[in-house]
Parts: C-alpha cells; sequence; structure tokens
C-alpha cells in the first residue's frame, strides 16, 4: 500500500509541478548568487584597483567594502525571496497534495 501511495504522489500533477517550479527556481536563485559571489572575486583577482579606489579623496574607506557588503547582503536578499516564495506558492501546493492524499 505504501509503494502505491508513493507512486501516486509521484504521478501527481500538482507534485509534478512543485518539483519542477521550486527546483527551476532554487537553481536561478543559486545562479545569480554565483554569477555575484565570483564576480567579486574575479574582479580582486584580475583588477583588484577597482576596488582598491577610495571612495572619496582622502577617504581610508574603499569601494570595495561596499561592494563586498553588498555581496553578502545580496545573499539574505535572495534567501529572503525563496523564503517568500516557499511559504505562499510552495506551501499551497504542498498542502493541496497532502490534502488530496488524506482524501485517499
Amino acid at each position: 500500500m505504501k509503494q502505491e501511495l508513493v507512486e501516486r504522489i509521484k504521478n501527481d500533477p500538482d507534485f509534478i509541478r512543485l518539483t519542477r517550479e521550486r527546483s527551476r527556481f532554487a537553481w536561478i536563485l543559486s545562479i545569480i548568487m554565483l554569477v555575484i559571489y565570483f564576480g567579486f572575486v574575479l574582479t580582486i583577482a584580475f583588477d583588484p584597483a577597482i576596488l582598491g579606489t577610495p571612495l572619496s579623496e582622502g577617504s581610508v574607506t574603499t569601494i570595495g567594502i561596499p561592494i563586498g557588503i553588498g555581496v553578502i547582503v545580496s545573499a539574505f536578499i535572495l534567501t529572503g525571496i525563496y523564503v517568500r516564495r516557499a511559504n505562499s506558492e510552495f506551501d499551497e501546493l504542498s498542502n493541496r497534495i497532502k490534502d488530496k492524499v488524506k482524501g485517499l
């Protein structure tokens, strides 16, 4: 009986949609984060003078500091975007699938 239930869930259109959309969305956000991170690292590696430029004349703080903070903040923002969508759209689909299983 358990294997039959698993197969019914795996073949459910809502489950297929949930896994496809969640996976696609996670990959998109991961790629965005990798581009941001590796863009920062590659800039440090190949043209560190860009990030070493002072924010203003006589300033000790370089442009690399706010950009580095931006890299970290972007990770939090992308995580928040994922959580927001997971708590709305993905949870709704998950609940719909659970309700179908309870109704069996």
